[in-house]
């Protein structure tokens, strides 16, 4: 499976909140978070679900992998999403493992599998 999604009981300021706690116990910062909806209302599209893109990096993992394929970068920072879906709080990743098994790198895919099971961790204690 290409992703890992929960429902939380929380609304989605709440969720990035408890998000933002459980990444710093595991030494991740959100580098940036994007505004879906309010960047796509700027454009004058009728979008009213809230949906918000957060970019997430370890600098120190980032560094272990950049180093061992720059290619990696593609998939630099790792991104999670909290989101509205039928009256439901989402949050949600890419798998790291699935997208760096395009690189055909073992090493790469332990590394991504450290990642992804750290990330996955931050969202279950954020639930």
């Amino acid at each position: 499976m290409f992703d890992y999604t929960v429902v939380t009981d929380h609304n989605v300021e709440e969720a990035i909140q408890s998000l933002e706690e459980s990444l710093k116990a595991e030494k991740f910062g959100v580098l940036w978070k994007f505004d879906i909806k309010e960047k796509l209302q700027q454009n004058g599209l009728d979008f009213t679900k809230e949906f918000k893109v957060l970019e997430v990096c370890n600098p120190q993992e980032a560094y272990r992998i950049l180093n061992e394929n720059e290619m990696a970068g593609y998939f630099l920072p790792c991104k999670i999403v909290v989101y509205e879906d039928q009256g439901q709080t989402k949050i949600g990743l890419p798998k790291p493992s699935a997208l760096i098994s395009l690189l055909n790198n073992e090493k790469l895919k332990e590394f991504a599998k450290d990642i992804e099971d750290r990330l996955i961790g931050c969202i279950k204690n954020s639930v």
